[in-house]
């Protein structure tokens, strides 16, 4: 996972982290893993999770040395990597993360920002009034931000970008000339956590927001950060306001999505994919290329290339004419 924000506080021995679960694994080892990754991204001395038959055929081709999962699901993982049998896959990841990356859990405001007419940025960028940057911040060349935007740490921005009046942004990176508009949220924590004995324990988020050249992001906008990858939105896709894009979620290149659309964590959606207003798209799941979701619609399913789908839940557009004669 590219992931230049936060810091890495591993190696740890794999029998420190079994000691931080409820495992019922007994190794008693000394051998350090240097990080936590996502199936596809974990290499050798790495730790990874898997905890959903749906990513079996990830799984199997899976570099990780370590994987958290369940009795039914190790049969799955190649034989270079071992499994660590738990209970909770997520709830056990949650805890090792939260080792490993520690500044990843909460997003308290941000006390580093300064004022941009105090720092190095006032005479490059053309800004409004109340505009706060925070450290670890780089801006590129004509570049414009409204009034009381505030940009807060760890975050990359482009040439030729253009950041409306009230945004508040970190832990993103912005490529060349992308537009957000008024009252966006972009990089803060996504919804992750488990209710647990009365108490609810929050999923570390340690990806970031990559936003690809000539996209333009509507008024109130929400898009959370990745969890254990990244969220991006591709190259020349447009968002209508109010829009909520979770965390983990990949929108891919040309894409059009309407206003109030919202998009739960880690989805998939393909190129040249155009979404109408209000729809609603379910975790996990894949939208192909080309692919059109009428307003409104309801979306459960992983939809193939190349269709045409509408109500509730979303179907074929001929099959959902049919029915509703």
């Amino acid at each position: 996972m590219f992931n230049p924000f936060f810091k890495n506080h591993g190696p740890f021995k794999i029998s420190e982290l079994i000691s931080l679960i409820d495992s019922k694994e007994k190794i008693n080892i000394d051998k350090e893993i240097t990080d936590i990754n996502d199936l596809n991204s974990a290499n050798n001395s790495e730790l990874t999770f898997f905890h959903s038959k749906k990513y079996k055929d990830i799984a199997r081709k899976t570099k990780a040395s370590y994987c958290l999962t369940t009795e039914l699901l190790k049969n799955e993982l190649p034989k270079s990597c071992i499994a660590i049998i738990v209970d909770n896959v997520l709830v056990s990841t949650s805890k090792i993360t939260s080792l490993f990356y520690p500044q990843s859990i909460n997003d308290d405001f941000d006390k580093t920002v300064s004022n941009i007419e105090n720092i190095k940025f006032k005479n490059k960028v053309t800004f409004g009034k109340n505009v706060l940057i925070g450290e670890n911040v780089l801006i590129g060349n004509n570049c414009k931000i409204g009034h009381n935007t505030i940009i807060e740490k760890n975050v990359i921005i482009g040439d030729d970008c253009s950041l409306g009046s009230n945004n508040v942004i970190r832990n993103t990176l912005i490529k060349n000339n992308v537009k957000i508009l008024d009252n966006c949220v972009i990089g803060k924590h996504g919804f992750g956590f488990f209710p647990i004995k009365n108490k609810n324990l929050r999923y570390p988020h340690i990806g970031i927001v990559l936003i690809e050249d000539n996209c333009e992001i509507g008024c109130g906008a929400t898009i959370d950060r990745g969890s254990m990858s990244n969220t991006i939105i591709g190259k020349n896709t447009y968002l209508d306001n109010q829009i909520h894009v979770a965390h983990n979620v990949k929108i891919g290149e040309n894409s059009i999505i309407a206003g109030q659309v919202g998009i739960a964590g880690s989805s998939t959606i393909g190129n040249n994919v155009r979404i109408g207003g209000q729809a609603g798209i379910s975790g996990h799941l894949k939208i192909g290329n080309n692919v059109e979701i009428a307003g409104g619609s309801g979306v459960i399913r992983d939809i193939p290339d190349n269709s045409k789908v509408m109500g509730y839940p979303a179907k074929n557009i001929r099959e959902f004419l049919k029915d509703n004669r």
